[in-house]
C-alpha cells in the first residue's frame, strides 16, 4: 500500500506563491509554538491490505461482545432482532442508499413516499395522528419530545420517570444545562413509578411527565397514573413506548400520550455499537407545529396525481429564527426506509406474532432462571421481551464468565438502580432457540455458583 500524499510539490509551491509565504512553515505560524508538535507521528512503514485486515481482525476478535460470536442476550435499547432477506435487498438499492436529503421533491419521489410510509407506520405504532421523518435515535428524541413538551405547556419542570434508559436521562440532563429545563427524577417501587401526589410540587407543577412503555427494566407501567397526573397539573404526558410491545400492547396514544417517542433500531438495523440507530416521533394533532425535524406530506400535482413533499421543517434555517422549534437539521432517511420495508413486510400479523415470540421466550427464560437457587427477581411487575434478576454475585462478574461461555450474558444495572450492583437486565428475542435459552440458563447456573 503506496503512501497517498494529495498534494504535489508544484501544487504546493503555487499555494504559498498565491498566499505570499516561502514555506509550509510559514503557513502555520499562526499556530502557538506550544500547541504544535515538536517531533515527527511516528507511524509505521505501510503494510499491503490485507495484512491490515488480517491485523483489524485480530484487534476485533478482543471484543467479545461481537455479535457473531456471543450469543446475545443483551438488550437496553439495542436488540438483536431478525432481519429478512427482503429488508436487506430492498434497504441496500443504491435509490435509497445513496440518496441525498430530499429537499427537491420533483428528483425524489421515491425516497418522500417511503418516508411517508414510514411516518403512516410509526403513527399507528404510537396510536397518535402525526409521526415525523425520523430523529436521529431514541435519546436525541427524548430530548426534543421534552422540548415541545415544555414549550406546549410553558413550564420547565420536567418529571421524568427512573425507568426511562439512564442514557436518555442523562442526554437530557445534559441538554437541561443549557435550557433551564429543571429535571426531577421519580423513583421506581418494585419495577415500576410511583408518582408523587402534585401538591409535593408546590410553587413547581410539571410541565412534562416522561415514563417508559414497558419501561428499561422491562417492566410495563400503568400508564393511567401518568395520564392522571397530567390531567391534574396541565402536563403533557411523554412516553418511550418498545415499538415491538406495540405487538400486543395498548398503544400509548390510547392511554392519552401526547408525544411517544422511541428507538427504532428494532426494525431492519444491525446492532452497530451504538449506531447509527431511527429516533421514532409521534404527537398529537395539536403540537404538530412544534415538530421537530421534518414532516412529509401527500398532495397531488398539477395534473392531480399522487405526489410527496416535505411539509413541515421547523428549523431556525427554514423560518423565523425566533420561531423556530428544534436545531434538529434532518433524520436518518436509511433507517427510516429500512424501518419501513421491516415494518411493511411484517404486517401487523407479523408483528403481533414477533411479540408473541420474544414474550414467550422471555417468560420460558425469566422461569428457568427463577428457578436457580439465590436467582431473585428484580421486580415483579410484568414483562414482555426484557427482564432484570438479582444475582448472588455482582453482575458485571457473570457477564464475564457467561462471555467464557459464549453468551453476551445481558446489561449489569450497576448504580443507577438500587441494588443494581447484582442485577442483570437480559433481552429475548425471537431469534434465541429453545436450545440457546436453555444453554443460557446453564452456564448461568454455573457462573452464579
Amino acid at each position: 500500500m503506496g503512501t497517498y500524499i494529495p498534494h504535489t510539490d508544484d501544487e504546493v509551491a503555487s499555494m504559498l506563491a498565491f498566499l505570499g509565504l516561502d514555506s509550509v512553515d510559514q503557513l502555520f505560524a499562526v499556530v502557538p509554538e506550544a500547541l504544535r508538535l515538536q517531533r515527527g507521528l511516528e507511524l509505521a512503514d505501510g503494510v499491503g491490505e490485507p495484512d491490515v485486515l488480517v491485523h483489524l481482525e485480530g484487534l476485533a476478535d478482543r471484543n467479545r461482545a461481537r455479535s457473531d460470536r456471543l450469543v446475545c442476550f443483551a438488550g437496553g435499547g439495542a436488540y438483536d432482532h431478525e432481519i429478512p432477506s427482503v429488508t436487506r435487498a430492498l434497504a441496500g438499492r443504491s435509490e435509497f442508499v445513496t440518496s441525498y436529503t430530499p429537499y427537491q421533491p420533483e428528483v425524489a419521489q421515491g425516497v418522500l413516499q417511503a418516508i411517508f410510509e414510514y411516518q403512516t407506520m410509526v403513527a399507528r405504532l404510537a396510536g397518535l395522528p402525526v409521526a415525523n421523518a425520523s430523529l436521529y435515535d431514541g435519546g436525541s428524541a427524548a430530548v426534543e419530545a421534552v422540548n415541545l413538551g415544555v414549550a406546549a405547556s410553558g413550564r420547565a419542570s420536567v418529571w421524568v420517570s427512573a425507568g426511562i434508559h439512564p442514557h436518555w436521562r442523562q442526554m437530557l440532563a445534559t441538554a437541561a444545562r443549557g435550557t433551564g429545563h429543571r429535571i426531577r427524577t421519580v423513583p421506581l417501587v418494585d419495577g415500576v413509578t410511583v408518582w408523587p401526589d402534585e401538591k409535593a410540587s408546590g410553587d413547581d407543577p410539571p410541565g412534562v411527565v416522561m415514563v417508559g412503555y414497558p419501561n428499561y427494566l422491562g417492566c410495563i407501567e400503568d400508564l393511567a397514573g401518568a395520564r392522571a397526573l397530567c390531567d391534574r397539573t396541565g402536563a403533557l404526558l411523554v412516553v418511550g413506548a418498545d415499538p415491538v410491545a406495540a405487538g400486543l400492547l395498548k398503544s400509548a396514544g390510547e392511554w392519552g400520550a401526547d408525544v411517544v417517542v422511541g428507538e427504532g433500531q428494532v426494525f431492519g438495523t444491525t446492532l452497530g455499537f451504538g449506531g447509527p440507530y431511527l429516533g421514532l416521533f409521534a404527537c398529537a394533532a395539536a403540537h404538530v407545529r412544534r415538530l421537530p425535524g421534518r414532516l412529509v406530506g401527500e398532495t397531488v400535482d398539477v395534473e392531480g396525481r399522487t405526489a410527496y413533499v416535505t411539509t413541515l421543517r421547523a428549523r431556525e434555517q427554514d423560518i423565523r429564527r425566533e420561531k423556530a422549534t428544534s436545531n434538529v437539521c434532518t433524520n436518518q432517511t436509511l433507517m427510516a426506509v429500512t424501518a419501513a420495508i421491516q415494518l411493511g413486510w411484517l404486517g401487523t400479523s407479523g408483528l403481533v406474532e414477533l411479540a408473541r415470540r420474544c414474550a414467550r421466550a422471555t417468560h420460558y427464560l425469566r422461569s428457568s432462571l427463577l428457578a436457580l437457587d439465590r436467582v431473585e427477581p428484580f421486580a415483579h411487575a410484568p414483562v414482555v421481551r426484557e427482564f432484570a434478576v438479582r444475582l448472588p454475585v455482582p453482575a458485571a462478574v457473570v457477564v464475564e464468565r457467561m462471555a467464557d461461555a459464549g453468551f453476551l450474558a445481558g446489561i449489569p444495572l450497576g448504580h443507577e438502580f438500587e441494588g443494581g450492583g447484582h442485577g442483570l437486565l437480559i433481552s429475548v428475542t425471537e431469534r434465541r432457540t429453545r436450545d440457546e435459552i436453555d444453554a443460557y440458563a446453564t452456564a448461568l447456573a454455573k457462573a452464579v455458583a
